[in-house]
């Protein structure tokens, strides 16, 4: 799967999005090493702090699925002119399975722009590094 691909798929689930706080729709989908894709998209609550952004939700999807490796990117999708980079509660739990993910932070009009975790969490933490 192309990067333009796997942006497509995240700009795909703002659809799903529910955002009647914000109003600010996000999508994700991450890609594994065997071409599987979890998709994901924000779900707000009105008790703010249970909300939860869409690259958690790709994330939990895949982990409640029986996968916890082997995953190679991910793309988040934000409507609007900014890029949409994951929160730093996104890049801890991301993290936590995948120091080395690509990040493709997607904007409205489908350009993007492209990091490491690993550059978005200089000095991560994690399993490996509790040991």
């Amino acid at each position: 799967m192309t990067d333009q691909e796997l942006v497509a798929r995240a700009i795909k689930m703002q659809e799903f999005s529910y955002v009647p706080y914000s109003h600010f729709p996000v999508g994700a989908a991450l890609l594994c090493d065997d071409g599987t894709v979890f998709t994901g998209c924000n779900v707000e609550n009105a008790a703010f702090g249970s909300t939860i952004c869409a690259e958690r939700t790709a994330l939990l999807k895949a982990v409640s699925e029986g996968r916890r490796t082997g995953w190679t990117a991910i793309a988040i999708a934000g409507r609007g002119s900014d890029f949409c980079w994951p929160c730093g509660a996104c890049r801890q739990m991301l993290y936590e399975f995948a120091p080395g993910l690509r990040v493709l932070a997607a904007r409205e009009d489908g350009a993007f722009e492209t990091a490491t975790l690993g550059q978005l969490m200089p000095h991560g933490f994690g399993p490996l590094s509790l040991q």
